[in-house]
């Protein structure tokens, strides 16, 4: 005699509708993560560079 629940036991969940969400393409600008990540770290080396060059 075999038992329903083992039968009826729930799936493991998936990624698909995560990747399905992040793969729509939305409206508005699209900006490169390594421009976010560059403009950042270059405006600190050039706080430093003006720091050191201009400092009394």
């Amino acid at each position: 005699m075999s038992s329903k629940k083992s039968k009826a036991a729930p799936l493991p969940a998936s990624s698909g509708g995560l990747m399905r969400f992040f793969e729509d393409e939305t409206k508005g600008w699209r900006i490169n993560p390594k421009i976010i990540v560059t403009i950042p770290i270059s405006l600190i080396i050039v706080s430093w560079l003006i720091d050191i060059f201009l400092a009394p």
